[in-house]
């Protein structure tokens, strides 16, 4: 091999190491790699901007944009009311349906999000024999379509900037429809052997929202009830915390004293009614940033925040933003928001600064969810055209009357001058570590297939090789797609692995369509780890599930997700 060919070796190498040791900073390892992509000359400025400006790329960044106004409608509480019926088949099916129709379009991680209430304080049914099956179902709709998840609309850029042409919309359908049925009618069988958790009463309690009585409050030496403090709307007082003393439960006679810490639970969007009470506030009030949109995110794992208190963690310098409330699902928080020991996986609202949308350690930290503006949601004429808009935006583009880039453009142009998605919302929400981990992606693309270096290995196996062989390649395709998927991210996962499928495909003469659907659906194989996809994490905590469930339901579902995929995949796309 030649000396530029041994380079594009090692920087695929360093790579995938550098991801497997810094799993939480993805972005960081491919904006290295970029670098040195271009200090080394293994790409050209033509081909860095061929990559950044790839239409599938774009296609992707604007679908995730034009789903922001949807997060803000009421479609998926819509769904969320009429999905809990008290048998539990019914509720099930129901339930996975619903979820993996969604998912086929919407993001998954919203339609996750948004359901993750009503299924875990369901009054009928224990939340862990529901809330892995909610991840599972968003996972498996998300193969259904070509916008159904990231990871496909990653494929399909890295198709067109190889091939010159992309995937049609309902390319994944078939196999899709078949992963949801075989993966679904397992899942229900297995769904018996999830614990029992059943999250009721004192079990669990919504956002916790810390409040200080300042020395100077009107309130000070009126008890509870004479203050009001126990009739507010979807806001219960459930603790005092005073002189390092919890007082739980919170009786209406209980006196109010100066330097009191009270700590409600409930409906976050709520919060503003503690306004109306003099000498309450808040940290975030107090510095200014309640008034602007609240943020909600989950800590990521790996976060610099996990282990540290808040007061530890100078998290307003960190992010320019304050917590409002915290919540920890299938285990109560209690005492001042300050000194709870923050973990992955617990959701915090955030007041935001000016600074916050343009910090670069946000997506290290935090899965970023939704804006929770303040009993602020689309309404109206709006909330029919986020609905409207985007519905008839993806049926024509699935239906082939209009080019979906174009189709997406125009929608968020509409989005932006109707104001149904805010400048804000998206500064706040572009999906910058994706575009630079795909772009990156490409460029490597670029280099490996200008070396030569997969075709020349192609070459010495070709007269090796035979049908029984091409099956073998396509399942160590996808294998490899799905173990990277779960050691670092499925986004990633897919832009290493397709460069060598595609070339693997055209170097021994045959279609290289199986290779690149193996890719596609590899990517999205995560189900036996919390950590492999976003909604995996978000269920992890709120079903007080353990690793052990993860595995033991989580591995015959991959098994069966192997055996529907690599058997339909040359049926489907035959090499010949």
């Amino acid at each position: 091999m030649t000396f530029s060919s041994w380079l594009v070796v090692a920087t695929f190498v360093a790579t995938i190491a550098a991801l497997l040791k810094y799993q939480s900073s993805p972005g960081r390892v491919f904006g290295v790699v970029l670098i040195f992509l271009l200090l080394s000359g293994q790409v050209n400025q033509t081909q860095m901007l061929a990559s950044v400006a790839n239409p599938g790329l774009i296609t992707l960044v604007l679908l995730m944009l034009c789903s922001i106004a949807l997060e803000k409608t009421r479609l998926l509480r819509v769904i969320a009311t009429r999905v809990i019926r008290p048998g539990y088949n019914a509720t099930w099916f129901r339930l996975f349906g619903s979820i993996s129709l969604s998912s086929a379009l919407l993001n998954n991680t919203a339609v996750v999000a948004t359901m993750l209430n009503p299924v875990r304080n369901n009054p009928y049914h224990p939340a862990g024999r529901l809330l892995l099956p909610l991840s599972y179902a968003a996972i498996l709709g998300g193969t259904l379509t070509l916008v159904g998840t990231s990871t496909n609309l990653v494929v399909d850029s890295l198709l067109r900037d190889t091939a010159g042409h992309g995937l049609r919309f309902f390319d994944f359908t078939l196999i899709g429809i078949a992963l949801v049925l075989a993966c679904g009618s397992l899942l229900f069988i297995l769904s018996r052997w999830l614990p029992d958790t059943k999250i009721a009463g004192d079990d669990y309690h919504d956002y916790f929202v810390d409040v200080k009585v300042d020395a100077d409050s009107k309130l000070i030496g009126r008890t509870i009830e004479e203050a009001g403090l126990r009739h507010l709307e979807s806001l219960f007082l459930v603790e005092v915390v005073r002189a390092g003393r919890l007082i739980s439960p919170v009786l209406p006679t209980e006196q109010i004293q100066p330097g009191d810490r009270l700590v409600f639970s409930g409906d976050v969007s709520k919060v503003m009614q503690l306004n109306q009470f003099h000498g309450l506030s808040m940290f975030a009030d107090a510095n200014g940033l309640l008034s602007t949109n609240l943020s909600e995110v989950v800590i990521r794992p790996g976060s610099v925040l996990e282990g540290k208190t808040l007061k530890d963690s100078g998290f307003r310098a960190l992010f320019d933003a304050a917590v409002v409330a915290i919540r920890r699902h299938g285990e109560r928080v209690s005492g001042k928001l300050g000194d709870v020991e923050l973990r992955a996986g617990d959701f915090l609202v955030l007041a935001v600064g000016q600074d916050y949308a343009t910090r670069h350690n946000l997506d290290k930290n935090f899965i970023q969810l939704s804006g929770v503006e303040p009993d602020s949601r689309l309404h109206g004429w709006r909330e029919w055209l986020a609905v409207g808009g985007f519905v008839c935006t993806i049926v024509a583009a699935a239906v082939g009357a209009v080019d979906l880039l174009l189709a997406l453009a125009v929608l968020l142009g509409v989005q932006v001058l109707s104001g149904t998605v805010s400048a804000n919302d998206i500064r706040r929400r572009f999906p910058l570590e994706i575009w630079l981990i795909v772009s990156t992606a490409l460029m490597m693309s670029f280099a490996l297939i200008d070396t030569g270096l997969v075709q020349s290995l192609v070459t010495q196996l070709d007269s090796a090789l035979s049908e029984d062989h091409l099956f073998a390649l396509l399942a160590l395709v996808f294998f490899l797609t799905v173990i990277l998927t779960e050691l670092v991210t499925n986004n990633a996962a897919a832009a290493l692995v397709f460069p060598i499928a595609y070339s693997l495909g055209v170097g021994l003469g045959v279609n290289p369509m199986p290779f690149v659907m193996a890719v596609a659906f590899g990517a999205s194989a995560s189900f036996m780890s919390p950590y492999g996809y976003q909604t995996n994490l978000m269920v992890f905590n709120a079903g007080r599930y353990r690793l052990t469930d993860y595995i033991r339901i989580g591995l015959p579902i991959s098994l069966m997700y192997a055996a529907v995929t690599l058997t339909l995949l040359p049926l489907v796309y035959p090499f010949g």
